[in-house]
């Protein structure tokens, strides 16, 4: 991770701990819980000024293979702001995952704060009705 990236994962980290317990993993990606969804943020440089943030929450895990989830997936993604979301199949089961990488370099600490709870607030929208 070069010195810009983790210069914004720290204060990405600074920004979720308002809202969120934040840990950090022994490969350096940030971890918490939010309203449910399991979420992890990685930053990190993929070329000279394009520093960006990927975050992955997991909104559903181990549901039933359906027609019923793919559809209701299909319509948060039709709603859904920020992200994609996708349907993780192993077996007769399947996980819920959302997915957004964002440029984050020239952010300061207030954008980054609203991007990441515009984020997290499609998370929690997106999990409603996927769990029992």
């Amino acid at each position: 991770m070069t010195d810009n990236a983790a210069l914004l994962q720290q204060r990405a980290a600074a920004s979720l701990a308002h809202f969120a317990s934040v840990d950090v993993a022994p490969d350096g990606s940030l971890g918490f819980q939010y309203a449910g969804a399991l979420c992890s943020i990685q930053a990190m440089n993929l070329s000279d000024g394009l520093d960006v943030i990927a975050m992955t929450c997991v909104l559903a895990w181990d549901r039933p293979v359906s027609a019923a989830l793919h559809r209701k997936v299909a319509d948060r993604n039709r709603t859904i702001q920020f992200g994609s979301i996708a349907v993780f199949a192993h077996g007769s089961l399947a996980d819920v995952i959302l997915r957004y990488t964002f440029p984050a370099a020239g952010l300061d600490d207030e954008a980054l704060t609203t991007i990441l709870l515009l984020v997290l607030g499609g998370a929690d929208s997106a999990r409603q009705g996927l769990i029992p």
